[in-house]
């Protein structure tokens, strides 16, 4: 089975996606920060990562970061979700190596479909 880190510090996002990616087949692991994200995927590498941009502590940037700089995890497709949607605020996530920058509010089913792309890409 497929498994989506998912990390969010709201805790009615975080349930309504991880009801939606269990819908969809996928095995969610579910966070309400960084830190915890972050320890569980390089303890258990996950085949996706879907984090919030703005959460305290650690932020989605810096799990993104340091995801990319741990060998086992480099290459790990990422997701950034966040209400931050100008330019520079998506060429962040973009330059902390996430691979898909929605903005919220998105629609579930355009989650899902970025997330197939990403785990199925087209040659």
């Amino acid at each position: 089975m497929t498994t989506v880190l998912l990390a969010d510090d709201d805790q009615g996002v975080r349930t309504m996606l991880s009801i939606v990616l269990g819908t969809a087949g996928f095995e969610v692991s579910a966070h309400q920060d960084g830190e915890s994200a972050l320890q569980d995927a390089l303890h258990r590498v996950p085949d996706v990562a879907v984090l919030d941009v703005s959460m305290p502590g650690m932020s989605g940037l810096d799990v993104c970061r340091e995801l990319r700089a741990h060998p086992q995890t480099a290459q790990l497709p990422i997701v950034l979700l966040t209400a931050l949607g100008q330019w520079l605020d998506v060429s962040s996530g973009f330059d902390a190596g996430a691979d898909d920058y929605v903005v919220k509010p998105f629609s579930p089913r355009d989650l899902l479909h970025r997330i197939d792309q990403l785990l199925d890409p087209v040659p």
